[in-house]
């Protein structure tokens, strides 16, 4: 029995907007399911801001044909907002209140319920651990415990899909893994994430799916694996227990780049199962025993680097 297709939380097609001549989103298409972490990368200015602003009613677009959550956000903005939450780069948080007073006075705006209110307060301290700090006032919090705050105030209103705008900007390392701690609980809860940051790293940790924004159009996406795949650079590494499997392997496979002191072989690769398995096939038909196997694709940074900085030599394309 295979699993029925995952549902959409948002639907693109066809996205543009300017801003008087300046394209700012061009004409894009995009699907994120339900239930994942789907990061949109691109450089400063590259449209990534506008795209969060339009998805989350803040803006209008001059076309195309959106679904967010169900919902068209021109015909019916309300229940867009009602099912979305929205954490930007700077945080929200009143610090002249405590971190309490600003969840309840969250729960207020959606129109809880003073009890009801209290307990969601009561709940998301202890969920996002300040219950300690619930009573002081947020202006005494570190930078991380003002993102905790800001996130557990963006849960309030129980959405299904929440914007987060650079979550981690100017966090320490422990900080952040925190918060990438929280997004995976998140999900795993059924939420949905659109996340876009500048930490390539952490679309790397955390997304099921990428794309990559530039000059307002989307020129790739994919996982992060098949986004790496795009870019030349990856092989695969052997290294063998004498020299005699050493020049075996190498008189099997050719083309390979040999390192006799430490008896490997490098062999360019796109990292893909059917490139390794072949090369494993080859090395078999010869009995070629390998000592040891590793494939080394490049990282986010040098897709980011090919597909932005040197446009004219990217692999422009969407991988579905």
């Amino acid at each position: 029995m295979t699993n029925p297709p995952p549902r959409t939380a948002i639907a693109v097609r066809g996205l543009r907007k300017s801003y008087g001549d300046k394209v700012v989103l061009d004409g894009l298409d995009l699907d994120v399911a339900e239930g994942t972490i789907f990061s949109l990368l691109g450089p400063n200015g590259a449209g990534k801001t506008t795209m969060v602003q339009i998805l989350s009613t803040l803006i209008g677009c001059d076309a195309g044909e959106i679904r967010v959550a169900g919902h068209d956000p021109v015909r019916d903005p309300d229940a867009v907002r009602a099912a979305i939450g929205v954490t930007g780069q700077y945080s929200a948080v009143d610090r002249l209140l405590t971190g309490e007073e600003n969840l309840v006075l969250m729960a207020d705006l959606h129109h809880l319920g003073r009890r009801e209110g209290r307990r969601r307060a009561a709940d998301l301290l202890e969920r996002f651990d300040l219950v300690e700090a619930g009573g002081k006032m947020a202006g005494t919090y570190s930078g991380g415990m003002r993102r905790r705050l800001d996130l557990a105030m963006t849960l309030v209103g129980d959405p299904s899909l929440i914007f987060l705008d650079e979550p981690t900007t100017g966090l320490d390392p422990r900080s952040r893994r925190t918060m990438w701690r929280i997004i995976r609980d998140l999900v795993a809860g059924g939420v949905t994430i659109f996340l876009t940051t500048q930490y390539l790293e952490e679309a790397d940790e955390l997304a099921d799916r990428i794309a990559f924004l530039d000059h307002g159009t989307l020129i790739a996406q994919g996982t992060a694996d098949e986004l790496k795949r795009l870019i030349p650079g990856g092989h695969i590494r052997l290294r063998f227990a004498d020299a005699d499997r050493l020049a075996a392997a190498l008189d099997a496979l050719g083309g390979a780049a040999l390192d006799g002191d430490e008896l490997t072989l490098r062999i360019p690769s796109d990292g893909g199962v059917r490139s390794l398995r072949e090369l494993l096939a080859r090395l078999d038909e010869r009995a070629v025993e390998v000592d040891e196997l590793s494939v080394h694709t490049p990282d986010l940074d040098d897709v980011f680097l090919a597909l932005t900085g040197r446009p004219e030599e990217a692999v422009k394309g969407s991988l579905r």
